[in-house]
């Protein structure tokens, strides 16, 4: 969607405010009762999408991002993850 600041990227797994948007995969433990304890988050920024990839992804693709899930030192990765952590590219829709 146009805003007055560029392609806002919404979707039912984005949150955060226009010019700020995130997708937040988590690393947790599940407990046997079907609880989920959290104990790291990422946060990929879809604001940081390349702009021929996102206007490829308007024109009809599907944005990608790919990033590993570990940081330098092994751990679960966290905080805040723009390019080159994340590679984002604009796929086809099936």
């Amino acid at each position: 969607m146009d805003s007055p600041a560029g392609t806002d990227v919404k979707g039912p797994y984005i949150q955060g405010r226009p010019g700020n948007r995130f997708i937040c995969p988590s690393w947790g433990a599940a407990g046997q009762e079907g609880s989920f304890s959290v104990f790291r988050r990422a946060r990929p920024m879809p604001d940081a999408v390349p702009a021929p990839e996102l206007e490829a992804a308007v024109s009809g693709g599907l944005p990608v991002g790919r990033l590993g899930l570990t940081d330098a030192c092994g751990e679960p990765l966290c905080a805040r993850v723009v390019p080159p952590r994340v590679t984002w590219t604009a796929e086809p829709r099936d």
